[in-house]
């Protein structure tokens, strides 16, 4: 008996002539699908909070979290990971992710890569994931055997474990403890789900690792204090953020942070404005 096709890969109705449709008719289309992923990460908030909740109790007490994906959804994995040391100053082990293929699949498909339900814990249990650790897959399907296997092994040594997926129904939803649907629907070319459910995914992992690091104390008010200064435009960032703080004028701030080695927490603690 064959497996009924999954939200992801239904035909959508608007979309049957997409071929014919004008370049302004193809945009006005794919903009009210974006609208609609907006709307549907708006009702899946409750579910998000529990994540959330549940990722910040595990990286307080000192675990990490590990995003695991295949194609599209792997490759938001790694590029929300990837922001996470710069943004909020973390180890880059603290925010960690397991695409299928490695990394070289992040700019070249390996699509077979996501089939092998093996892979992902074997490479867990090399990064050394314990108990404390927390695990979310992300599958637009719902069913990615790679994904399914890393959240398997999770559950089999207690760490923490969710799922972002975008299929009703979905086998995800049964193998984790914090289960986030995104039901968006079909897309407009079908089975592409670096569209709409692209969109949804990429929303919702920008809330698990923003409000994460935000509960964890990453920043000042709404001020990026533990940002990293790897460039100029951090460089000057910093500037203002200090002179925000503490009042002091832009070329005394930059004094400080320079004789701090731009260590912008330990030059508002030095200024008074932590």
């Amino acid at each position: 008996m064959e497996s009924p096709i999954s939200l992801t890969e239904s035909r959508h109705p608007e979309s049957a002539d997409l071929d014919r449709l004008s370049v302004q008719e193809i945009l006005a289309l794919m903009n009210r699908e974006e609208a609609h992923a907006v709307e549907v990460v708006r009702g899946a908030l409750p579910s998000v909070v529990s994540l959330v909740e549940a990722v910040v109790d595990r990286l307080a007490a000192g675990g990490r979290l590990f995003y695991v994906g295949a194609g599209t959804s792997g490759r938001l994995g790694a590029l929300d990971a990837a922001e996470c040391p710069p943004t909020f100053g973390t180890e880059p082990d603290r925010v960690q992710a397991l695409l299928a293929g490695g990394m070289e699949a992040f700019g070249r498909a390996v699509e077979h890569a996501e089939d092998d339900p093996e892979a992902a814990a074997a490479e867990l249990k090399r990064r050394g994931l314990t108990a404390g650790d927390f695990v979310l897959g992300i599958s637009a399907s719902g069913r990615t055997p790679y994904v399914l296997g890393a959240l398997r092994l999770a559950t089999g040594i207690g760490a923490g474990t969710g799922a972002v997926f975008c299929s009703p129904g979905a086998a995800l939803s049964s193998e984790c403890q914090h289960p986030v649907l995104l039901a968006v629907g079909p897309e407009i070319l079908t089975g592409s789900t670096r569209l709409k459910a692209g969109t949804a995914t990429k929303m919702v992992l920008n809330m698990v690792s923003t409000a994460t690091m935000v509960r964890l104390g990453h920043c000042l008010g709404n001020l990026m204090v533990d940002v990293r200064a790897n460039s100029a435009k951090l460089r000057e960032r910093q500037v203002r953020i200090l002179c925000e703080r503490t009042g002091l004028p832009a070329g005394s701030a930059g004094e400080l942070l320079e004789g701090c080695d731009w260590d912008l927490r330990r030059a508002l603690a030095v200024a008074g404005g932590a």
